[in-house]
């Protein structure tokens, strides 16, 4: 009765072993890379394996026409954004998406899918675009390599653009950079920071300079006024009730402001006042740094 259960493992021990044998990893024919770009506060990245040219002819041959490409080799391309950005004048939030194209022998499709984890294009479905924008290819110096760029990073956009063989495709990514940064502003004022008086200071300074959410940013300059009065932050206080159109209590802070100052403070004021080309009101601080220090 036993003979016939060990005859049985025995048959079974080569498909054991064989299920057990470890898979190696080797390099891919068309090499896996990463670029990526801060705009502001945002991270914009592509991930992408890069196909070669290797003496083939690309366009409308080994990529065809008026069908949707992967943009890449093997896995999709994906695109990532770490906050809210928008593409093709949509909206998208922060996220990982799917990169796919339609070329053809003129304009090209982008396509952003909410599917970011397929194997190529095989399983694109359009019900899943999240962006569809046309961009127009342009003649460019010849790349072995596919390969993905972004490009003239501004303050609030840059350019995402394709090459391979002789053809560049850029398409531009524009994020809200000022939005961005207050509600990042936000999320850092719930830590450790609020209990600080810098913190609340230096929002209000980056909002009062950047002019948006000044009424927010009145509020933040109260808060560090609050936890230690000083001429700095007292000065900020001002700027962002000038900038809100309330003169008269601008007036005051800043009147408020040089009673705390030190002498250092006084002499950076005037400083400021030369760059502005307030010629008149450097030359009065000045005058108050020279009587209140005259050994200095």
């Amino acid at each position: 009765m036993r003979f016939p259960a060990v005859a049985a493992a025995l048959l079974a021990l080569p498909a054991l072993l064989q299920a057990q044998v470890p898979t190696l990893v080797l390099p891919k024919a068309s090499q896996r890379a990463t670029v990526s770009q801060t705009v502001g506060l945002t991270t914009i990245s592509i991930t992408y394996d890069r196909p070669a040219v290797n003496k083939r002819e690309i366009w409308g041959k080994l990529v065809p026409y008026d069908s949707v490409w992967r943009a890449g080799a093997n896995e999709n391309t994906v695109i990532a954004f770490t906050s809210p950005v928008k593409v093709g004048g949509k909206e998208l939030a922060a996220g990982r998406y799917g990169l796919h194209m339609i070329p053809t022998a003129s304009e090209w499709t982008v396509i952003l899918s909410s599917q970011a984890d397929a194997w190529g294009s095989f399983s694109y479905d359009q019900k899943e675009d999240v962006v569809r924008l046309t961009a127009m290819p342009v003649a460019a110096p010849f790349q072995e390599s596919l390969n993905y760029t972004l490009d003239d990073p501004g303050a609030g956009s840059a350019v995402a653009t394709l090459h391979w063989e002789k053809l560049a495709l850029p398409f531009p990514i524009e994020v809200d950079h000022k939005q961005v940064v207050v509600d990042s502003l936000r999320q850092q004022l719930r830590g450790l920071g609020r209990f600080f008086w810098q913190p609340w200071n230096q929002a209000a300074a980056w909002a009062a300079g950047n002019d948006v959410n000044l009424k927010e940013a009145s509020e933040w300059a109260q808060s560090s006024i609050a936890i230690n009065e000083n001429f700095t932050n007292l000065r900020v206080k001002a700027t962002l009730m000038e900038k809100l159109g309330d003169m008269a209590s601008a007036e005051q802070l800043r009147k408020r402001s040089l009673t705390l100052a030190t002498e250092a403070d006084v002499n950076v004021l005037g400083y400021q006042l030369m760059g502005q080309g307030k010629l008149d009101s450097a030359i009065v601080v000045f005058q108050k740094n020279v009587k209140d220090y005259p050994n200095s």
